[in-house]
């Protein structure tokens, strides 16, 4: 349950500029979500959640591990050190350089993506699980585009 109401948490923010832990609250609820402000704060805590001033000059949470998989270092690791990404329904496959796997594996898992649920790295491959086969596809494609280079 922890992991969905985390995952719908990060929906809420990135579709809706939420300034304040009740109004987050009430996304949750309205979602079916039976939660506390408690464990609101928890979960913002955990995830890690800051509040960014927005366009309009107001502060609204967002989460910087969001766009972290795409910084410079890891752009220039993934471009660098990935050979090729495919997957098959829930599982990911990332093909690296020999002896960089570990190093693309802790970049990645050093993220929070939505849906992945777990990695496991060898000398040249990794292996990432994930809960649907929407989440795989989305995760390939993203670093596909960071392999090759093109911003979205």
């Amino acid at each position: 349950m922890k992991t969905l109401r985390q995952t719908k948490i990060l929906e809420i923010i990135r579709d809706h500029p939420v300034e304040t832990q009740s109004e987050l609250l009430d996304f949750l609820r309205s979602e079916g979500f039976a939660v506390t402000q408690a464990t609101v704060s928890r979960d913002i805590k955990e995830m890690r959640l800051v509040k960014l001033l927005d366009s309009d000059g107001k502060y609204k949470y967002s989460s910087e591990a969001i766009p972290d998989i795409e910084n410079q270092s890891n752009k220039y690791l993934f471009s660098t050190a990935v050979v090729f990404v495919e997957y098959t329904h829930t599982l990911v496959v990332i093909k690296t350089r020999s002896g960089m796997a570990q190093a693309v594996c802790a970049a990645l898992d050093s993220t929070y993506r939505i849906g992945v649920i777990g990695s496991i790295a060898g000398d040249d491959t990794i292996f990432v699980a994930t809960r649907t086969d929407a989440a795989a596809a989305n995760l390939v494609s993203d670093l596909r585009k960071m392999i090759s280079g093109k911003e979205s």
